[in-house]
């Protein structure tokens, strides 16, 4: 961390959802050696929000309490070895190299010296293709297997631990702040891939003991989860067709790890798979949206309401949006009849205040959105209430705020209760036509327009809707 540059900084606090102070530590030019060396005053100037002060001292206090442990076990180590030749031996020492190891991943990991057609692709800070995304997941996890010795089962802070260093080394993989999600998760799939061969569960049952996976679970539970494991394969290549009692037990569980702060999202990925049929079935038979959230309350979630979204239409909602928003934002913003609007004001008088160019971007984009019902003569209060209290029945957003960069707020609302709170007004647009779409709710004729012409760009149609 102490090498790090400015730009690295930023990317650090995105990732742990600070990204409210990134144009403040650009501002500011605070590297990593700055970062390390900020007192309780200084935090205070350059942070405004209390909770978000707490999070950043303990976030560096834990950097730094790794640091000084690794050095001291170290030092202990060489202090010891000198006075006790005969203890820091055999067993002892396999033991002190184990935790010595176990800090490394802890406290920094180094990327692998990529091949070079890889190196000539990430040299020219362009986000690759499908075909070297999957070369550098598949180099990442061949090293990192090589660096657990052969363990095909890391941790989730391992996992974290070479994500991290691959976006800080590589920002523009980092696609519009989703990326560490995305490279993580397919790593994750690669390392299953790996271990798809191993189809005995004796074996199965022997790696897991052998590489500490899933310590105190006995045979019985373990060979349950591999059993689970195959109905969820199946359940992406076909619908399953469960017993009651199983999909009860999917539904508990889901539910119980909604209650959790620390959630395991591979496991919901995959429940939420095996339940796709029912939750459709429920959601087709017009079931009231409170029973379904009742059963089902990970479609809170803006992750899981557009993986919900992508599992029925094999489309990256999120990322349609982003493309939409850069493109047509401008135009948007151009046209006559917006220039007198007061969302358009508003902005106007916001851009003034800032110089910081992500912060100019993300205004312009944010009144993009919310004239987007104006710009097609559409009812704007269907669309999203602006620093008012919702009426609508169907998916609306909630939006207070807009133009602040600390104090803005944005809502899904259905039948005028909230489902989800959104980071910002790309995520706020998603969500929104996503809700259509997942609830399976019709689209009032008085927001028509608006909503088709989102959705012609999202579902890529031969001749798509055009701003008037």
């Amino acid at each position: 961390m102490e090498n790090w540059s400015v730009e690295q900084v930023c990317n650090w606090l995105k990732q742990r959802n600070l990204g409210e102070l990134v144009p403040k530590f650009r501002e500011e030019e605070v590297s990593g050696a700055a970062l390390l060396a900020l007192n309780d005053r200084m935090v205070q100037q350059l942070v405004k929000k209390i909770g978000h002060q707490a999070v950043l001292m303990d976030l560096i206090k834990k950097y730094q309490q790794q640091k000084s442990g690794l050095e001291s076990l170290i030092c202990c180590c060489e202090t010891a070895s000198q006075k006790f030749p005969e203890v820091i031996s055999g067993k002892n020492l396999k033991s002190f190299f184990a935790r010595y190891k176990t800090l490394q991943w802890t406290s920094s990991y180094a990327l692998p010296d990529f091949p070079y057609d890889v190196k000539c692709i990430l040299a020219e800070k362009k986000c690759p293709d499908h075909s070297m995304r999957i070369r550098i997941i598949e180099f990442l996890q061949a090293d990192m297997t090589k660096y657990l010795e052969g363990s095909l089962y890391p941790n989730s802070q391992q996992y974290n631990i070479v994500v991290n260093a691959l976006l800080q080394a590589y920002p523009f993989l980092d696609e519009d702040g989703n990326g560490f999600l995305l490279w993580k998760r397919a790593l994750k799939d690669r390392f299953k891939y790996v271990r798809r061969p191993i189809e005995d569960d004796e074996q199965v049952l022997r790696n897991k003991c052998k590489f500490g996976h899933r310590r105190g679970r006995t045979r019985k539970s373990t060979f349950a989860e591999n059993k689970l494991d195959d109905v969820q394969v199946q359940a992406e290549e076909e619908p399953a067709h469960l017993k009651g009692s199983t999909m009860d037990l999917h539904i508990k569980w889901l539910n119980q790890e909604y209650m959790k702060t620390q959630r395991n999202w591979e496991e919901v990925d995959n429940r939420m798979n095996v339940t796709i049929e029912i939750r459709r079935k429920m959601i087709s038979n017009k079931a009231p949206l409170k029973d379904i959230l009742r059963l089902f309350p990970f479609l809170r979630c803006p992750y899981q309401l557009f993986r919900e979204f992508q599992l029925l239409t094999h489309m990256d909602i999120y990322k349609k949006t982003v493309e939409i928003l850069e493109i047509y934002s401008e135009n948007i913003l151009s046209l006559y009849v917006m220039r007198n609007n007061p969302i358009n004001i508003m902005l106007q008088e916001n851009l003034k205040q800032h110089t910081e160019e992500d912060v100019l971007k993300y205004m312009k984009m944010t009144a993009a959105c919310l004239l987007l019902p104006e710009v097609f003569g559409d009812d704007s209060s269907l669309f999203a209430a602006v620093n008012e209290e919702v009426k609508a029945v169907t998916p609306v957003l909630e939006v207070k705020n807009p133009f602040n960069v600390n104090s803005c707020e944005f809502a899904l609302y259905i039948e005028r209760e909230e489902l989800a709170q959104l980071n910002d007004c790309t995520m706020a647009l998603a969500a929104l036509v996503a809700a259509f779409h997942v609830f399976d709710i019709p689209c009032p004729k008085r927001i028509h327009r608006t909503l088709n012409f989102l959705e012609s760009l999202v579902f890529e149609v031969r001749n798509p809707a055009s701003l008037p």
